[in-house]
C-alpha cells in the first residue's frame, strides 16, 4: 500500500517500524545457518582448514557485484503496489528459500561452493534494499531506532538459528549421523526450516509495510535521463564511488578493518572449538567433532541473544555517548572477546567471550548505517548503501584469497589463533573510528 508523500517523513509508531524490519528476521535466519555451518559442511565433504577461506570466496564476490546493481535498480523502481524496495525483497526471498533447500543436499565440495554462490546472490537481492528501506521511511531522528530494530531481529534470528541443529536432536530426536550426502541430518533439516522462515518473514514485511512515492512528479523522467541502459548504470555506479561523501569514506575505512575480524571468526570459530577445545575431527572422530560444533553454535547463539537484548539499549547509549563513541566502545568490547577465545580452556567461558562479541555485533549492524544515512542524497540511498557494502566484501575477498596461505604457513592451521587476529582487527577499527569519524551532534 502506498500513500501520498509530500516530502516530510512522518514519525512512525513502534508497530510500523516492527513491520518494516521484521523481514530481516528471515533474511538473518538463512544467513546465520549459512555462516554457522558452511565451514563445517566443507569439512564434512573433505575440505582441509587452509582451503576454507578460498571456498568462502563466492559470498563476497557476489556481494561485490550484486549489491550496487540492486541498489541502483531499486533507486529507479516504483511499483504501484509493492513500491521501491519491496519487489526486491520478494524476488530475493523466493530464490533464497529455494537455495536453502538445495544447499544441504550437496554431495561434493564443488557443489556446496556453487550453491553458496547462488545462495549469497539471492540473499543480497533481499538484504541490500532493506538498509535503504529504513533510510527511506524514517527521518534522521528515528533512523538509529530503525537500524537498532533491525539489529534486534538479526540477533533474535541468529540466536534461534544457532540453537536449531542441536535442539532438533534434543527435542525431536533428529539424528546427528551423516546422510547419504555426507551432511548430518540435523543440519539438513535446519536448512529446510530456514528456507521456510526466510520466505514467510519477508512476505510479512512485503504485505504489512508501505513506502512513500517520490514527492517529485518528474522523478521517473529524471531517473531515466540520469542513467540509460547498462552503460549508464555502470557509469553512475562508478561516478557515485568516485564522489562518495567524506563521512562515507571515513566509515568505509572503519568497516574495512571491522569485517575481516568477523570473517575470521566465521571461518574458524566453530571448527576451532570443535577441533581444538573438544578434540574432534570431521573425518576420524566425527561424533565428537559434531558435538563440539554444536557447542560452538550454542555459544554463538548466546552472542546473538546478547545482540538482541543490547539492541534495545542502543538508543540510550547513543543519547549518552553519541553514535561514534557508542560504536567505538562496542568494537573494543567485541575485540576483547575474540582475543580471549584463544586463551580459554574451559568451554563455559566461551559464553562470556561471545557475549562481548554480541555487543559489538549489535552496533556493527546499526551504527555505521545510521551514521551513513544522514550524509547521503535521498535519491541515491540505495546505490550508496550498495557501494558501502564494498567495504564489507572487499576485505572478505582479500581474506579468502590470501589468508589460506597464511593459515597454512604462518599459523600452522591454528584456527583459534586466526580468531584472535580477528579480535585485534576489531580493536584497531575501534581506534580508527574514535579518531577519524565525524559526528553531527544534533543528529546523534
Amino acid at each position: 500500500m502506498s500513500t501520498a508523500y509530500t516530502g516530510a517523513k512522518p514519525r512512525l509508531g513502534f508497530w510500523q517500524i516492527w513491520n518494516m524490519c521484521f523481514g530481516f528476521f528471515g533474511i538473518q535466519f538463512g544467513w546465520s545457518l549459512q555462516m554457522g555451518n558452511m565451514s563445517a559442511i566443507y569439512e564434512y565433504l573433505g575440505a582441509s582448514p587452509e582451503q576454507i577461506p578460498g571456498l568462502w570466496l563466492a559470498a563476497p564476490m557476489t556481494g561485490l557485484i550484486v549489491q550496487p546493481i540492486i541498489g541502483y535498480l531499486s533507486d529507479r523502481t516504483w511499483h504501484p503496489r509493492l513500491g521501491r524496495r519491496r519487489p526486491y525483497f520478494l524476488i530475493g526471498a523466493i530464490l533464497s528459500s529455494l537455495a536453502l533447500f538445495v544447499m544441504p543436499n550437496a554431495s561434493a565440495i564443488w557443489m556446496a561452493a556453487g550453491t553458496l554462490w547462488i545462495l549469497d546472490s539471492c540473499i543480497n537481492i533481499s538484504m541490500e534494499p532493506f538498509r535503504a528501506f529504513v533510510a527511506d521511511n524514517l527521518d534522521e531522528k528515528q533512523r538509529s531506532y530503525g537500524f537498532a530494530m533491525q539489529s534486534m531481529f538479526i540477533g533474535l534470528a541468529s540466536f534461534v538459528a544457532g540453537y536449531l541443529p542441536q535442539k532438533l536432536v534434543e527435542w525431536f530426536g533428529v539424528s546427528r549421523d551423516k546422510t547419504s550426502g555426507s551432511i548430518p541430518e540435523n543440519i539438513v533439516l535446519s536448512f529446510y526450516i530456514g528456507g521456510a522462515v526466510f520466505l514467510v518473514s519477508v512476505l510479512y514485511t512485503v504485505f504489512r509495510s508501505k513506502e512513500y512515492p517520490p514527492a517529485d512528479a518528474d522523478w521517473k523522467e529524471k531517473m531515466q535521463a540520469s542513467g540509460k541502459g547498462i552503460g549508464g548504470g555502470l557509469k553512475e555506479i562508478f561516478s557515485s564511488m568516485i564522489h562518495m561523501p567524506d563521512q562515507m569514506k571515513r566509515l568505509a575505512l572503519v568497516n574495512f578493518l571491522t569485517w575481516p575480524g568477523l570473517f575470521l571468526m566465521w571461518f574458524y570459530y566453530s571448527t576451532g572449538v570443535a577441533a581444538d577445545i573438544f578434540g574432534g575431527d570431521p573425518q576420524t572422530n566425527s561424533d565428537v567433532y559434531t558435538r563440539g560444533l554444536e557447542y560452538a553454535n550454542t555459544t554463538s547463539a548466546i552472542l546473538n541473544l546478547v545482540t538482541f537484548a543490547f539492541s534495545f539499549t542502543l538508543p540510550f547509549w547513543v543519547g549518552k555517548l553519541g553514535k561514534k563513541y557508542t560504536h567505538t566502545a562496542c568494537l573494543l568490547l567485541g575485540g576483547i572477546g575474540l582475543i580471549a577465545v584463544n586463551h580459554i580452556h574451559e568451554p563455559a567461558m566461551l559464553y562470556v567471550a561471545m557475549g562481548l562479541v554480541g555487543i559489538a555485533w549489535a552496533s556493527i549492524l546499526s551504527m555505521p548505517y545510521s551514521m551513513l544515512a544522514g550524509c547521503l542524497p535521498e535519491n541515491k540511498i540505495g546505490i550508496y548503501m550498495g557501494i558501502f557494502n564494498f567495504f564489507i566484501v572487499l576485505p572478505e575477498i582479500i581474506a579468502s584469497l590470501f589468508f589460506g596461505k597464511i593459515m597454512e604457513t604462518v599459523l600452522h592451521n591454528d584456527r583459534l589463533l586466526a580468531v584472535q587476529i580477528g579480535g585485534a582487527l576489531l580493536c584497531l577499527a575501534a581506534i580508527v573510528c574514535a579518531v577519524i569519524v565525524k559526528e553531527n551532534k544534533t543528529n546523534a
